[in-house]
This record gives structure tokens, C-alpha cells and sequence, in this order.
């Protein structure tokens, strides 16, 4: 998809790799070795360490998606050097990622792990399985998923710790009270009018979640 020609905000614009890199400068060749086509035994712990992805997708016209999923540690199964497998459960029923896998097979997933300001990237193609036999050492709370994504590794690499260093991210002291947040309800009454029950659809939730309605 070109890039745009103007934005309505200002004519100060980077249009080309050229201009960008003329700002930024080239990576050091130590950073580009460090990207390969499969995992090794110190990469495969970051996944093996972590409960929580986020995983990037976009449409066939390149319209983009990004979707956390969390689980038990190491939910995302490592099936082979080059093969990840990524559980699904039970969700809102949008599908985005899905949908746009379907359209787009490419895929981009980042690992987290409490506590650590490095994090690990994986970009790839993905395909849906419903396959009863890989899914099932997924199951939680007695519930197997009934889908899955199945994920061939392109490129896998650690992220430097800069983003998480400049925010603070770990730091206890910073944490925001979800009190200052807006609550779901709240976000629906600002969208749909002062007569939706914001209150009564927060108690609603909090009570499907306090049961775990529909987690697995």
C-alpha cells in the first residue's frame, strides 16, 4: 500500500527508506545477525517463561490488528525449532486475528515475561488448525481449544530493553490505580449515550469473570 501523499496535520513527512535513513542512521551489524529462521535453547525460554503475547495480524488490504492473548505460562507450544502452535479461547467472537489470517497468513508475535525488560519477537505465517491431537495438551481448567494457530517461524529475535527502561514498565511505584481508568461501561455510555447502564453492564461483567464464564 503507497504511502500517503500529505496528512492534514503537517507537510513534514518521511516518504522514502532514504529520508528515514538519513535521519536514523543503518543498524549495527551485531543487531542484524542476531534475527534467524528458528529458535535455539536460549531463545526457546522467553517462550517457554511467558504468559502473555501479543500478536499482530493484518487484512488482505493490509489493515492492521494487534491482540493480546495470555494463558499459564508458556501456553504457546514450541511443536519444533520453526513451529509454534497458539491456543485459542473464547473471546468476543470479532475474530480479527483470525479473519485476517484467513486473508493474510503473515503474523507477527511478541513475548513477554514479568519482570524482564527483554522481550522476543517472532514473525511468520500462520495457518488455523482444528486438529484435536496438537490441540490437545493445550487444555486449562479441563477445556482443549477448539482452534488454533499454527505458526512457521520467518524471523525470531530478542527486542532490546529500551522501551521497557524508558517507561518504567516493572516499576511497582508507577503503577496507575484502575480506579483513575474508565470503566468498560463507561467507555460503551460514552459511545452509545448517557442512557446506556454503564454501572449495570460493569457488574455484569465482573460477575461473568468472577465465575470465569468463558475463559476456556
Amino acid at each position: 500500500m503507497p504511502a500517503p501523499a500529505a496528512h492534514r496535520l503537517t507537510a513534514d513527512l518521511i516518504h522514502t527508506e532514504a529520508q528515514l535513513r538519513e535521519l536514523i542512521g543503518e543498524p549495527a551489524p551485531l543487531t542484524c545477525a542476531k534475527i534467524t529462521d528458528r529458535l535455539n535453547a536460549a531463545t526457546r525460554r522467553f517462550i517457554e517463561l511467558s504468559p502473555l503475547v501479543c500478536l499482530a495480524t493484518s487484512d488482505a488490504e493490509g489493515r492492521c490488528d494487534v491482540s493480546p492473548r495470555g494463558d499459564p505460562t508458556g501456553f504457546v507450544r514450541i511443536l519444533d525449532d520453526r513451529t509454534l502452535l497458539l491456543p485459542d479461547r473464547p473471546g468476543n467472537r470479532l475474530a480479527d486475528s483470525m479473519r485476517n489470517v484467513l486473508a493474510n497468513p503473515r503474523v507477527g508475535l511478541l513475548f513477554i515475561v514479568p519482570g524482564a525488560t527483554e522481550t522476543f519477537r517472532v514473525n511468520g505465517r500462520a495457518v488455523l488448525t482444528t486438529d484435536a491431537a496438537l490441540l490437545a495438551p493445550s487444555v486449562v481448567e479441563g477445556k482443549t481449544p477448539r482452534l488454533g494457530l499454527l505458526v512457521d517461524i520467518e524471523e525470531a529475535y530478542t527486542q532490546c530493553s529500551k522501551a521497557f527502561l524508558r517507561s518504567n514498565f516493572w516499576d511497582p511505584a508507577r503503577f496507575v490505580d484502575p480506579a483513575v481508568l474508565p470503566t468498560g461501561g463507561e467507555v460503551h455510555r460514552a459511545i452509545q449515550g448517557e442512557g446506556f447502564d454503564a454501572g449495570g453492564y460493569d457488574a455484569a461483567r465482573a460477575e461473568r469473570y468472577r465465575r470465569r464464564e468463558g475463559f476456556y
